[in-house]
């Protein structure tokens, strides 16, 4: 296994691999508003997955998913590298990373170029001095609202009560439409939805041998401003 220097090195010349900092704020992100036309070459929906790590389940989702384009976001050069390697040793060309900031999302798409944002096992800042850095914050919310297709998805999964019931006051303050959650996944799921549990991330995996109970919520940011 490469070292995270050799993986940063490689991560950079990987073809389904891209980089978004401060720094390239100015100069804007090439690919904003052409995702489907130049990198995709197809105008098939893109789910967007934030904090994606590894990319378990970016590269989960486009296996059960080949109608869509996925891309996975994250900051660690070297968890992307893994999910990055393992989509174009299996050829998968609907799926694609950037290494980035979740602060600068807003700046790699454009108006209703996304369909669907997963945030999965997400770091819950459960200090209240942190309260803005959690991804379901409004704060967070407006940026993903700038580039969200009207009646586009967001999904939460988290082994968070606290981020759980955070989020359920951030929609129901902000008016957003609630489609559906539950504190219990694994009990819960749907029957036509079997994908919410039969995909999972290291973190999951983790969680659940510990016996924890998984929390999903899916919502809408229809009417959020921004």
């Amino acid at each position: 296994m490469p070292g995270k220097l050799q993986k940063f090195a490689e991560l950079e010349t990987f073809a389904n691999s891209f980089a978004f900092f401060f720094q390239n704020i100015e100069r804007g992100f090439a690919l904003r508003g052409k995702w489907g036309r130049e990198y995709f070459k197809n105008e098939h929906p893109i789910v967007l997955e934030l904090g994606c790590g590894k990319g378990e389940y970016t590269i989960g989702l486009a296996k059960n998913n080949p109608g869509k384009n996925h891309i996975g976001v994250d900051l660690k050069g070297n968890r992307i590298w893994t999910g990055a390697k393992q989509a174009l040793e299996n050829h998968l060309s609907h799926v694609a990373f950037i290494r980035s900031r979740i602060d600068f999302i807003d700046h790699c798409f454009a108006a209703s170029e996304v369909d669907e944002i997963w945030i999965t096992f997400p770091d819950p800042q459960p200090q209240k001095p942190r309260e803005r850095k959690r991804l379901t914050h409004v704060n967070f919310l407006n940026r993903y609202a700038k580039f969200l297709k009207p009646g586009g998805l967001v999904h939460l999964k988290t082994d968070s009560t606290s981020l759980y019931e955070y989020t359920l006051e951030v929609i129901a303050n902000h008016k957003l439409p609630l489609v559906w959650h539950t504190n219990n996944l694994y009990k819960n799921c749907p029957h036509d939805r079997e994908e919410l549990i039969t995909i999972k991330t290291h973190y999951e995996k983790l969680f659940t041998e510990k016996g924890e109970d998984i929390k999903y919520i899916l919502f809408k940011l229809d009417g959020l401003t921004f």
